[in-house]
This record gives C-alpha cells, structure tokens and sequence, in this order.
C-alpha cells in the first residue's frame, strides 16, 4: 500500500518545489512588468 501512496507524493513534493522556484517567480514579474508597463503609457 505504501509504495502505491509514495510515487505520486514525491512526484507532488517535486513538482510543487519546481513550481515554487521556477515557474512562479517567472509568472509574478511578467505579472510586474506587464503593470509597470500598462502605468507608464
């Protein structure tokens, strides 16, 4: 039972921790400079 539990949550734990450090920070400052940009014109 346990083996069956364990792939999928270390899948989770790795794709949270890449999502985490990778992908968002990239979203927040197109986010940031699209606002940025949308202010100034």
């Amino acid at each position: 039972m346990m083996k069956r539990i364990a792939a999928p949550l270390i899948g989770g734990i790795f794709s949270s921790f890449l999502l985490e450090l990778l992908i968002y920070p990239v979203i927040y400052e197109l986010w940031k400079w699209n606002v940025e940009v949308k202010k100034v014109v």
